[in-house]
C-alpha cells in the first residue's frame, strides 16, 4: 500500500461509485509512480476501472519545442505502456480547470489522483479543480523520496538545516516499490488511440529546435541511470566540479519530466559498492539539494522573485544597487552570447545547442548576469527567462532555486563584502580556472567562442 503521509486529500469529499482517474502531470511515467499507484490502489478498492488523463497546456511558462518535442515522446510511450496494463490513456488540450472537470462529468468519474508539484501555476490548476469537483480529489507526492509537507512543514534556511531532517526520514520512505499491476477491471467506453499529429499542432511555442544527444522516455531514462551507475559515478565526486569532463549524471530532463523517479535512482545508487566519497556526493545532489527545491517552492511563493530573497542578501542588494558596473548587457546580448567573457559564452551556447549547462557553470553563468545587469531584480528575469527558454529541465524548482541561490543568497550565507555583490558570494572567472581547464572545457562547446579570456573593452 501506498503510505499515506504522501497523500493529501485536496477537497474534503468522498470517494463516489465510478472509476478512478489518474490526472498524471509532473510524474510521466507508468513504472516507480505512487500516484499511479495510488489511483489503482482506490479503483481497486471499489473494483473500479481506472484511467490516465494528461492535459496538455498549449502553451506554459515560455516552454519551447524542444520541451514539448521531449515531452510528447515520452507521453507516446506511456499510452502504449498503459495500455499493455490494462489503463486507458487519454490527452486533452487546454485548460486544466475545464478539462478535468468536463472529463470527471463526462464519464461519471468517482475519485481523482494527481502528483505533487510545488510551482505556483500548478498549485493554482488544482485549487481551481478541487473547488469545482464533486468528487475526492487527492495529491501525492511521487516525486520525492520523502514527501515535501513530511520532510519539514516549513521554508528551511538551507542545506545545513534541512539534511538532518530528510536524513532521519530516509529509512521510512527509501524502500523499494512495488509494480503497477494489470488492472483487471475493464474500462466499458470506448478509447481511440490519441491523435499524436492533432496533438501536435496544438503547441503553441518557439521553434527552438530539439536536442539529439538525448533520447526521451521511461526506457531510456533506465538506460542512461545505468549508463551512469556503470561508468562516471566512480569519479562523480572529482567530476562535477569540472565542466572539461562530462562526469555528470544527465539525468536531470528525465527526473525533471518525471519520465525517471527519483526514489529508484536513490536505490539502484545505493546498490552499488564503490570506494571514496562519489556515491555520497551525488546522493547529497539527488535527495538533499533536490527536495530542498522543492521545500523552497512549496513554503516561499516568491520563488521566481527578488520577493523570495533572504532578507540580508535583499538589503545588501539594495545597497549595491548603484555601484558602477564596468559591463553591462541586454537580455539580447547575453541570450547570443555577446559578452566579453569567453567563458561565460561557451556555457550560455552549450544551453543553447545541447539543452543543458554543466551545473557548475550554472552558478557562475547566474552570477555573471546580476554583475552585467542594471538591477537584482532584471537580472532574475534574464537568467529565468533563458534557463526556462533553452534548458531541458527548465521551469523546474531546482532552477528557480539555483537562480535564487546565484543571484539572491537563498539557501547561502553572507560572504565579504565586494562591489555590486554586496554580501552574496562572489565566483570570478580566475577561480573557475584555478578549479577546471577552461580552454578544454570552451573546445568541447558546439559552436565554441574565442579563447581569448575576457577582454579589456568596457561596455
Amino acid at each position: 500500500m501506498v503510505d499515506k503521509r504522501r497523500i493529501l486529500l485536496l477537497n474534503g469529499r468522498i470517494r463516489s461509485p465510478g472509476p478512478v482517474t489518474y490526472w498524471m502531470s509532473r510524474d510521466q511515467r507508468v513504472q516507480d509512480n505512487w500516484a499511479l499507484l495510488f489511483a489503482q490502489e482506490l479503483a481497486l478498492e471499489q473494483k473500479q476501472p481506472m484511467v490516465v488523463l494528461f492535459c496538455l497546456v498549449p502553451q506554459f511558462l515560455g516552454a519551447t519545442w524542444r520541451h514539448y518535442d521531449f515531452m510528447i515522446q515520452g507521453l507516446r510511450e506511456i499510452e502504449k505502456d498503459l495500455s499493455r496494463k490494462n489503463v486507458p490513456f487519454f490527452l486533452k488540450a487546454g485548460d486544466p480547470e475545464e478539462e478535468i472537470q468536463r472529463f470527471v462529468s463526462e464519464h461519471n468519474i468517482g475519485a481523482v489522483v494527481t502528483d505533487f508539484d510545488p510551482l505556483r501555476i500548478k498549485r493554482e490548476w488544482k485549487h481551481a479543480v478541487a473547488d469545482r469537483l464533486n468528487v475526492a480529489f487527492y495529491e501525492v507526492d511521487a516525486h520525492n523520496i520523502v514527501p515535501c509537507w513530511v520532510a519539514s512543514p516549513k521554508q528551511e534556511v538551507g542545506a545545513r538545516t534541512f539534511r538532518p531532517k530528510i536524513r532521519a526520514r530516509l529509512p521510512e520512505f527509501l524502500k523499494p516499490m512495488p509494480s503497477l499491476q494489470k488492472h483487471p477491471f475493464q474500462w466499458k467506453r470506448g478509447v481511440l488511440p490519441v491523435d499524436w499529429d492533432r496533438v501536435v499542432r496544438t503547441v503553441r511555442c518557439d521553434a527552438i529546435p530539439p536536442v539529439t544527444w538525448m533520447i526521451p522516455g521511461e526506457k531510456q531514462s533506465l538506460k542512461a541511470l545505468r549508463r551512469f551507475i556503470d561508468s562516471r559515478l566512480a569519479s562523480y565526486a572529482e567530476a562535477r566540479n569540472d565542466p572539461a569532463t562530462r562526469g555528470l549524471s544527465d539525468l536531470s530532463p528525465y527526473l525533471h519530466f518525471g519520465q525517471l523517479s527519483a526514489q529508484r535512482v536513490a536505490l539502484d545508487v545505493c546498490t552499488v559498492r564503490i570506494a571514496g566519497e562519489s556515491k555520497e556526493a551525488f546522493l547529497e545532489q539527488l535527495i538533499v539539494r533536490r527536495e530542498l527545491a522543492d521545500n523552497f517552492c512549496y513554503y516561499n511563493t516568491g520563488y521566481d522573485s527578488v520577493k523570495g530573497f533572504p532578507a540580508w542578501a535583499a538589503k545588501s542588494l539594495a545597497e549595491h544597487v548603484r555601484d558602477r558596473k564596468l559591463y553591462r548587457y541586454t537580455r539580447e546580448e547575453l541570450e547570443q552570447a555577446e559578452t566579453h567573457d569567453q567563458l561565460w559564452n561557451a556555457a550560455q551556447l552549450e544551453m543553447v545547442r545541447r539543452g543543458k549547462m554543466h551545473g557548475y557553470l550554472r552558478m557562475y553563468w547566474g552570477k555573471k548576469i546580476l554583475e552585467w545587469t542594471r538591477y537584482p531584480e532584471e537580472a532574475l528575469q534574464i537568467a529565468i527567462y533563458l534557463n526556462d527558454r533553452y534548458e531541458l529541465d527548465g521551469r523546474d524548482p531546482n532552477g528557480y532555486t539555483g537562480i535564487a541561490w546565484s543571484i539572491g543568497g537563498v539557501h547561502d550565507r553572507p560572504w565579504p563584502v565586494r562591489p555590486i555583490f554586496g554580501t552574496i558570494r562572489y565566483m570570478s572567472y580566475n577561480g573557475a580556472r584555478s578549479k577546471f581547464d577552461i580552454e578544454a572545457y570552451i573546445e568541447s562547446v558546439p559552436g565554441k567562442p574565442s579563447t581569448d579570456g575576457p577582454s579589456a573593452k568596457f561596455s
